[in-house]
């Protein structure tokens, strides 16, 4: 390490449990944070000023200005970016001695496995169940340990997967959850940032070798009773058996009418083109917007009939969260012609920009 290395870190290797040598493992590791949102910012953050030697970001979205509340990495400058390079750059800044590599793409089972294979740990900050199933079988093809966390409302949980002989997140939630908990929902602000720490907390431990982890065990956190509370699970030998990546469990997005950026592109071309319903807000509406009908969701749940049913509704948001809960709630009432936007707003945009600089590869 360099002279100035040595004094940054100073408090780190004044501890005896992490020492020199520990602030050494620190430098040579690689980890990978998928999810640059509210759990990825604070693990994302704390991470560089630890020193992780090469730190990797994976998020395909774009900052919104819903995002600020919680993701306090972000500015208003920011909104309209993508998260995974806007972060990427922030975090180079304030720590010139690591290296920070963005992946501005939505993990799939096309590119997890090589985009993971890179690092030696893997930290799971996404908000969705699909994800979450896809990185923990990834991880446990490719032998690597997972740091979990999720938030919902006022509580947070935390775990260690797949460390040595201990269990996967499939050993702890063998099946998906229900819908609701897919559906974009309110969040305690300082909640993220609390989870991410702890999250955080788990990688350095893990590198450096010290402490207890919380492999086998649950950690649940209220924020509004700021309670915590340790529940155990043991390994299902089955769900470290795999050997290819499996197809994602049908879960919350999985088990609705979806519609990718691609194919609505191409859907518009045609004479037989479907109604555009956007359900964000005016004002985000005013910013930007495909030309649809602006119906806001809490108008449409209010209000279902005024969603025609005689020609298909193609319903979307900015990245899909509430679109996907306003036609989860139309199904629920016999809606059979409408559609979810995957990615909404953010990745029609995305591919549009793509298409107009001559490189139509998509990302997610």
């Amino acid at each position: 390490m360099t002279d100035q290395e040595l004094n940054r870190y100073n408090r780190h290797i004044r501890l005896p449990e992490i020492g020199l040598a520990g602030q050494n493992s620190l430098r040579q590791a690689r980890v990978v944070v998928v999810g640059a949102g509210g759990l990825g910012c604070p693990v994302g953050q704390y991470l560089t000023a630890a020193g992780v030697g090469t730190l990797g970001l994976i998020d395909g979205d774009m900052v919104e200005e819903s995002n600020l509340q919680r993701q306090v990495l972000f500015s208003p400058e920011h909104i309209g970016q993508p998260k995974a390079e806007v972060a990427a750059a922030l975090l180079a800044r304030q720590n010139p001695y690591i290296r920070v590599v963005a992946h501005p793409v939505f993990l799939d089972a096309a590119n997890a496995l090589s985009i993971l294979e890179d690092y030696d740990i893997i930290v799971d900050g996404s908000d969705n169940f699909s994800t979450r199933y896809l990185v923990n079988d990834a991880c446990v093809l490719l032998n690597k340990p997972l740091i979990f966390g999720s938030i919902y409302k006022f509580e947070g949980q935390v775990s260690v997967f797949n460390h040595k002989e201990g269990p996967t997140y499939r050993c702890l939630y063998p099946e998906p959850s229900e819908l609701e908990a897919c559906a974009d929902v309110g969040v305690l602000g300082v909640l993220p940032g609390l989870m991410g720490c702890l999250m955080t907390n788990e990688v350095i431990k893990l590198i450096t070798g010290i402490g207890d982890l919380l492999s086998g065990k649950l950690l649940i956190v209220n924020a509004l009773t700021l309670s915590f509370e340790t529940f155990s699970f043991t390994t299902n030998p089955l769900n470290k058996a795999i050997r290819t990546l499996p197809k994602p469990a049908p879960v919350c997005a999985d088990t609705l009418p979806q519609l990718t950026a691609a194919a609505l592109m191409d859907w518009l071309e045609r004479v037989d083109k479907p109604l555009l319903l956007d359900v964000r807000e005016p004002h985000e509406y005013e910013r930007e917007n495909l030309g649809g009908t602006l119906l806001p969701v809490s108008a449409l749940l209010q209000h279902p009939e005024r969603v025609p049913t005689d020609r298909p509704v193609v319903i979307h948001c900015q990245s899909g969260g509430r679109s996907q809960k306003a036609v989860a709630f139309l199904q629920q009432l016999g809606f059979r012609n409408v559609y979810n936007l995957t990615g909404g707003l953010n990745a029609f945009s995305q591919l549009s920009l793509r298409r107009q600089t001559g490189n139509p590869q998509t990302t997610g």
